[in-house]
């Protein structure tokens, strides 16, 4: 188990055209993602807000909190057969060392069938 003292988290652009696909339905697609590394975790992918379809999104009460990069905001996705629950989360107001992914989204690859990268 990590250490809370030594936990680390890096931001670097994702040089990779990344798309969410959900039922078929291309959810985001961009060419400008960010990779956020953190100490004993998976890679997460951020997206910028301009290359989701937002109107897919919608918001959710639910939030959480990191003691590195913050509060963060959840969406739930809707599809043509209902709502994946919090499948979304971002941060709008991250702490500092989280500033890059301020207003990005990242999705559940749980909650969705694909995250694709590409070269």
């Amino acid at each position: 188990m990590t250490n809370v003292d030594d936990r680390r988290i890096e931001i670097v652009p994702n040089r990779h055209r990344v798309r969410v696909i959900h039922y078929g339905v291309t959810v985001a697609d961009t060419l400008h993602a960010l990779t956020l590394r953190e100490t004993g975790l998976p890679d997460v992918i951020y997206f910028p807000r301009e290359d989701v379809n937002m109107a897919r999104l919608k918001r959710s009460d639910h939030t959480t909190f990191c003691p590195y990069k913050g509060h963060a905001a959840y969406f739930h996705l809707q599809t043509e057969d209902g709502l994946v629950e919090n499948a979304v989360w971002t941060y709008e107001e991250p702490l500092d060392m989280a500033t890059k992914i301020k207003g990005y989204l990242a999705f559940y690859a749980s909650r969705v069938d694909r995250i694709d990268q590409t070269s």
